[in-house]
This record gives C-alpha cells, sequence and structure tokens, in this order.
C-alpha cells in the first residue's frame, strides 16, 4: 500500500441485509513489558509487548509507515516517509514514550505476480528480493523501527482471517457482480468519468481493461453517518488541517461499497469463505498495522494483536493513499468492532528540480544513491528540513549542497570545530567551569533554553521542518556569541579576560551539547559524532532523553576528546575514471561528493 497505488471503490447498486455493529470498541486494557531486541543500529531494535507482569508500563506509541508495496525496489518517495517516521519514532523516545515503530512490505495482488514474472521469478523470490532491499535502504538511512511486518507472513494471514470473519459476522460483507473498467497497476476498478481519453487510468496513463467478476464487498455506505462523527468529534483524526478538508469532502460526496475479493487474482490471501477468490490487497494490507504489533513465535490471532498496543497512534502516509486510510480503514475497524486509530497524517509528494519524477523523464531519484554519495545525515536532514512536513518538496542537487555545507558543515561543526581547538590550546582540552556557573548572569543561557522549548513544541506538533530551523538557530547564537566575545583575544589579554574567554567555551559547548540532543531525531550519526568529541561515551548518548536538554550537563574538569571535524563539506570533484576526466578535461560535468569525515 505504498504511495503510487490510489484507490476508488467500486459502485454496487444493490446492498446485503443483515444486523451491524456500529459502535466505536473502547480502548482494551494493556501491560507491557520489553520484548527481545535486535540490537541493531538502524534496524529492529527493542519494542513492547503485552504481559501481565508490566502493569505499571506506560500505553504504546505506536506509529506506522505505509506497508511499501514490492512491485519495484525502494524509492525516494518511501524514503522520505520512512525518514519522517523514524525522526518522530526517535523524539518520542526521547520523551520516554513506549514506542513501537512500524514498517514492512505489501506483497500481495496482481501487479506483484505480473512484476515477479517479468523478472523471471516466482512471487515469493519476488518479495524476498524486494522486501530485503528495503531492510536494506533502512540500515543505510539509519532507521531503527521496532517491528518490520511482511503481508506474507504467516501471523498476519492469520489476522486477517480472523478480522475478515468479524466484518462478515457484522453483516457487512455480501456477494454480488460487479463489471467495469479495470487499472492493473492501481489493482483497482475506475470510474468512467474519472478516466482520460481511451479509458486511460490519469495516474499510470494506461488503457484499463474491461472485467466482470463476481466479487464480496464491504459495505462502507453504511458506515458514512459514524465517519462524519468521527471527524467532528476528533478533528486531528486528519493532518495537516487542509487534508481534512478532502476526506471530509469525499464523505459528504456519498460512500459507496467496494469490492474486497478478486476472483482473477491468485496471489493473495485466500477468502475464508470461498476459496476460489482471494482477499484484495487493500483489505489485506491494511491490517499488517496490527500483525506487526505480533512478536515472532507467539500464538498469533486477532485479539493478541490488538492487546499489544492497538490502536495506533500515528499512520503516517503519502497523501495519494488518504482516502483508504481515512475513510475505508476506519470503517472496517468500526466494523469489527476495534478503535479507530488516533491520527492519519497524509504528507506531500516530492519533486526533482520542479519536476515530477519518473524513469521516461529520466530524472529519478534513487535514494541509495544519495546515502552513498553524501551520508544519511545530509540526506535525512535535507529532506526533513527543505521539505515543510505535509507540503509537496523539490530536490535540487544544488540546493542539496548549499544547504547541507552551511547548515551541517558550516553552523554546526565548524562551531564545534574551532570551539575545541580553542579549549586545546587555551585549557589542554579540559572544562575550567561548570557549564552552570559559566552561564551566571548570562543571557545567552535563556535564549537557547527558549529556543529549546520551541523545538520540543514543534517536534510535538510533527512541525519537523520548523524543529530543524529552531536547533539551527541554537547553533547562530552560538557563532554570533563566539565571534562577539572573540575568545581567542581575550585569552591573549589574561587574568580576568582569560577567566571569561574559559567560561565562555564552556557556554558554547554546552550549547553544542544541547544541539546534539535536539537534533538527534534528524541526525542522529552526526548527533552521536558531536556527543563523543564532549567527553561522553556511545552508551551515554544512547541512553539520553529530552529532558537532557536542560542546560547544565558539562562539569567542570571534564575533558573534551581531540578536535575532529563531524561533518565533511560537500566538494565538487572531477569524475576519477578514465571517461570523466577526459570529458572533464573538455569542460565536461563535475560531480559532487562528500570528500568524507574523521569520525570522532
Amino acid at each position: 500500500m505504498a504511495a503510487g497505488r490510489a484507490f476508488l471503490g467500486a459502485p454496487c447498486s444493490s446492498l446485503a441485509a443483515g444486523a451491524r455493529r456500529l459502535a466505536f470498541a473502547s480502548p482494551l486494557p494493556r501491560t507491557l513489558t520489553p520484548a527481545l531486541s535486535c540490537g541493531v543500529r538502524g534496524r529492529c531494535i527493542a519494542s513492547a509487548s503485552s504481559s501481565p507482569d508490566a502493569a505499571s508500563s506506560p500505553e504504546p506509541y505506536v506509529l506506522t509507515t505505509p506497508l511499501y508495496y514490492v512491485n519495484a525496489p525502494p524509492h525516494m518517495g518511501s524514503a522520505y516517509t520512512t525518514i519522517a517516521a523514524d525522526a518522530i519514532a526517535r523524539f518520542q523516545r526521547l520523551q520516554e514514550k513506549n514506542v513501537i515503530f512500524i514498517t514492512g512490505t505489501d506483497e500481495h495482488g496482481e501487479k506483484i505476480a505480473a512484476s515477479a514474472e517479468a523478472n523471471g521469478r516466482n512471487p515469493k523470490e519476488h518479495c524476498d528480493a524486494i522486501s530485503s532491499s528495503y531492510k536494506t535502504l533502512w540500515a543505510d538511512l539509519d532507521i531503527e523501527y521496532n517491528k518490520f511486518i511482511r503481508t506474507t507472513d504467516r501471523k498476519h494471514e492469520v489476522v486477517v482471517n480472523e478480522f475478515y470473519s468479524r466484518v462478515l459476522d457484522s453483516g457487512d460483507i455480501y456477494r454480488a457482480d460487479y463489471e467495469g473498467l479495470y487499472c492493473v497497476s492501481c489493482e483497482e476498478y475506475k470510474d468512467e468519468k474519472e478516466l482520460l481519453e481511451n479509458n486511460c487510468c490519469p495516474v499510470h496513463l494506461k488503457p484499463c481493461v474491461e472485467r466482470k467478476e463476481d466479487n464480496y464487498f464491504f459495505a462502507l455506505s453504511k458506515y458514512q453517518h459514524k465517519l462524519e462523527e468521527l471527524l467532528t468529534r476528533n478533528p486531528d483524526f486528519v493532518r495537516p488541517s487542509y487534508r481534512l478538508n478532502e476526506v471530509q469532502g469525499w464523505i459528504k460526496s456519498g460512500l459507496r461499497d467496494f469490492s474486497i475479493s478478486r476472483a482473477s487474482v491468485e496471489w493473495g490471501i485466500p477468502v475464508p469463505n470461498d476459496t476460489k477468490q482471494t482477499i484484495y490487497v487493500w483489505f489485506d494490507a491494511l491490517l499488517g498495522y496490527m500483525s506487526a504489533l505480533l512478536d515472532d513465535g507467539e500464538q498469533a490471532s486477532l485479539q493478541q494483536a490488538v492487546d499489544h498496543g492497538w490502536p495506533a497512534s500515528l499512520h503516517l502516509i503519502g497523501k495519494d493513499i488518504l482516502r483508504f486510510h481515512a475513510v475505508y480503514w476506519p470503517a472496517m475497524l468500526m466494523s469489527a468492532g476495534l478503535s479507530v486509530p488516533d491520527t492519519v497524517f497524509g504528507h506531500g509528494f516530492l519533486t526533482k528540480d520542479g519536476m515530477k519524477m519518473g524513469k521516461s523523464l529520466g530524472n529519478t531519484l534513487e535514494p541509495k544513491d544519495l546515502v552513498e554519495r553524501f551520508g544519511a545525515d545530509a540526506v535525512r536532514y535535507f529532506f526533513l528540513r527543505e521539505v515543510e512536513f505535509g507540503n509537496d518538496g523539490d530536490y535540487s542537487e544544488e540546493r542539496f549542497i548549499n544547504i547541507v555545507n552551511a547548515h551541517l558543515a558550516n553552523t554546526i561543526g565548524n562551531l564545534l570545530n574551532r570551539t575545541l581547538g580553542l579549549l586545546k590550546k587555551n585549557c589542554k582540552s579540559k572544562l575550567a567551569f561548570d557549564s552552570i556557573a559559566a552561564a551566571d548572569g548570562s543571557l545567552f543561557r535563556d535564549n537557547i533554553e527558549n529556543l529549546v522549548d520551541n523545538a520540543k513544541h514543534q517536534y510535538e506538533n510533527l512541525l519537523l521542518s520548523s524543529a530543524c530551523e529552531t536547533v539551527l538557530e541554537i547553533g547562530n547564537l552560538g557563532n554570533l556569541y563566539i565571534d562577539e566575545q572573540a575568545p581567542w583575544s581575550c585569552f591573549k589579554q589574561g587574568g580576568e579576560s582569560a577567566e571569561k574567554a574559559a567560561k565562555d567555551l564552556v557556554l558554547i559547548l554546552e550549547t553544542m551539547r544541547i544541539i546534539a540532543i535536539a537534533l538527534s531525531p534528524i541526525t542522529p550519526s552526526l548527533s552521536l559524532r558531536i556527543y563523543t568529541q564532549l567527553g561522553f561515551t556511545e552508551d551515554q548518548f544512547r541512553v539520553l532523553r529530552w529532558e537532557d536538554t536542560k542546560w547544565g550537563g558539562l562539569k567542570a574538569g571534564q575533558v573534551m576528546s581531540e578536535p575532529k571535524p563531524v561533518f565533511a563539506r560537500i566538494e565538487t570533484e572531477t569524475e576519477e575514471d578514465a571517461q570523466a576526466s577526459s570529458k572533464a578535461a573538455k569542460g565536461g560535468k563535475k560531480k559532487a561528493r562528500s570528500k568524507g569525515l574523521v569520525e570522532a
């Protein structure tokens, strides 16, 4: 259910009769205890699971990305969603929340079978390969998820079957014939009025095909009033607010029942009461948010999954799959007597140099290539800083290089490096004062603390770009302060001036310590390098909490590490191979690449 596969429900003229359960279910009591951890940076980390032995544990904060469709390897759009989700998860962990960060892959459907055949593989081999490529990219991007679900997992099929049976028992599934124009790429029926010339799909620009099937339908239309009530009672169910307006418009225009099975698709989960049909990929994949909550090896059941942390706190998705998450999904949950998620957040699309990306245009943006050239921190920072979260955003390599160099290499990296250099030269790398004592009578501390409070508020409200700007402003204040105070000159004067200069260095290094924590959701590896240069260990960094941004972390006598660059400027250099060198001699193109950095 990755971005790029849109959905509109197929119309049907007949509705099944029967009792329906429309009321919202009350949240079930949950107790939690730590689950097994994979313990690998950038991959799977410890999460929470249900246990009667941990009644005092906080309720989980369940955060999900879409389950990405494995018709092709991951692209920058899916990487962007996951980077944003990881930043949110890391901030919530700093807040001491019991985070369960879920991602994974959607692996059923006609399109998957076709992609596998085109690549000379069977569907399972194809899914294994593409799913593995997602895990590899997430590791490269420093993504620390707790659960990775595949819809081909056995535990997922158990949850889907039980959920289907609940909805069937509610009287909300019925059988009917449907004939219409079908887009294989979207895996959905289309209304003729939404198609382009020659019945072409407006998303994939390919002709739709006539198809007639005897399918099972979900009675979505019965939940119109309940969905209207949901949005009225909880306007934060859909964010940002302009996405809420879209959803309200869809519902107001009238809801239609939609097909939840396919008779012509073999690669999928069989319908429990009719094995000649398979469950439609959307009805299947959305339940991955629940099946992911199950621990490996435990007895799988829908109720067990719910007990482990449902409802989700936040579904993070691309705006093109908003309708299914904000309309169809909550209706399905209501039918099954389960709670709806707290919030669905639909973010925008990415473009490149102002144009929509596509292979036919030759302007695709491969996240793997970006990480290899510039590193995970640069990629994470640029997209979270430059794209106002929720809106569309654009990538330009020139702007990428300028932003990353100016913010990470200059404002933050250079401030740390020159301050540590001065401390080494004049104080033998040892702090002469506590940071609290050094800030006595200074407005500088107050200004920094106000900015930290602002950043916290912005993170809490998913204003990731604003949070980046605020942390950068802390760095700007540090640079301005050190330039105004000129400690290099004060050290030369000796006496009280040298003592004042020693205090000023402590102020700046305390500021860098705070930056390392406040920026860690965005640039975790850079933050670690900063923190260890300040004389702390990696273990100390791993247990930091947001409350550690409080002024006063540096102590007199603390020894700083040898000053080394924590972030390398991205330089433009000619290609090294013979062909590129030949072109360069004739004024050929240059390629930007990070020259690497010295680890702290």
